[in-house]
């Protein structure tokens, strides 16, 4: 369990026994860790998620795809088989990305969400900017 840390006057906090750390050792050891791999499938690039898409590691993701885009691929499948949560900034970045997608007449869609992840993009109305499919199978179907 870290020290309670209370902010002093120079950017850095002092614990309880007046030594010093820096703030982002603390948020070092709590950041999400989530990796992303790529394949493709015919003419279809498919980025497979796995571990949490949130604030500090959404540009990551939003940079695979823009360099399959770059490549000329059109059609984009992220499959969350393998993700559990997704914050506001995840959303935004996959917004971002279909809107880039489908400028360039493709299309971004999603695959596997869990049910929390399903519920979320239905309270958020997202499932009807998206195309989700249950299954990764059914998803490369619909294109």
């Amino acid at each position: 369990m870290w020290p309670r840390l209370r902010p002093c006057s120079h950017g850095r906090h002092r614990d309880h026994q007046g030594g010093r750390r820096l703030l982002a050792l603390s948020a070092a050891r709590s950041a999400p860790v989530m990796s992303f791999s790529v394949s493709q499938h015919g003419d279809v690039a498919i980025i497979d998620v796995e571990g949490q898409l949130v604030v500090s590691n959404r540009q990551e993701l939003k940079q695979r795809v823009l360099d399959e885009v770059d490549k000329g691929t059109t059609k984009v499948l992220v499959d969350f088989a393998h993700a559990g949560y997704i914050d506001s900034s995840g959303l935004g970045v996959l917004v971002s990305l279909a809107k880039r997608i489908r400028e360039t007449g493709g299309d971004l869609r999603l695959a596997n969400l869990n049910e929390d992840l399903q519920t979320l993009f239905e309270l958020t109305k997202l499932d009807t900017l998206f195309q989700i499919s249950e299954t990764r199978d059914g998803a490369l179907a619909s294109f």
